[in-house]
């Protein structure tokens, strides 16, 4: 055989390779991110154009949190936030929208002691998105809950869900189940 095909199987087996390995390492950090964001990548996957924009998206979100310094609440303030909860919760009883509107505002500040930008909503629930990914769609549901009652649309036992779905980020802020157990 000459030389130039001999050239070109070698070229060829290199692209082969080469494809082999770009598929196998896109496989690989599509996977890493499923696992990272769990619901939340199939939430953004389904509103992106396409699985490339969505991953993007996801990956940008991790840089910028990576970005950040998230810190975790001094034993003193996570004990004040949760007497706080506890009194948004007694509230609902009297006033569930008041109590809405105040776990959203406590939840916005606990976001903000642990060092996260507290800008706008989307920028929100995207930042805490790479850190609880299993309970940012309690917060997104939480807030669409209050918007639609704002507008006149939920009544009281929505509101009690939203409740219910701010506790489950507001737990995980505080570190609510990691403070229970050093305590025991």
């Amino acid at each position: 055989m000459d030389t130039w095909v001999w050239v070109v199987i070698a070229v060829a087996v290199v692209v082969v390779v080469l494809a082999v390995v770009w598929a196998a390492t896109r496989a690989r950090r599509s996977h890493d991110l499923k696992e990272q964001f769990g619901p939340e990548y199939d939430r953004v996957a389904a509103d992106a154009p396409s699985k490339r924009q969505a991953e993007a998206e996801l990956r940008e979100r991790q840089e910028r949190r990576e970005a950040l310094e998230i810190r975790p609440l001094e034993r003193h303030a996570r004990a004040s936030y949760l007497r706080e909860w506890e009194d948004v919760q007694a509230r609902f009883v009297d006033d569930p929208a008041a109590a809405v509107a105040d776990a959203d505002s406590l939840i916005a500040r606990v976001m903000r002691d642990r060092g996260y930008p507290v800008e706008d909503f989307e920028t929100r629930a995207a930042d805490v998105s790479v850190d609880h990914p299993d309970v940012v769609e309690n917060y997104r549901a939480g807030h669409g809950i209050a918007t639609a009652h704002s507008r006149g649309n939920a009544g009281t036992e929505e509101l009690r869900h939203a409740v219910k779905h701010y506790r489950a980020l507001f737990e995980e802020l505080v570190e609510y189940r990691g403070a229970e157990e050093a305590a025991r």
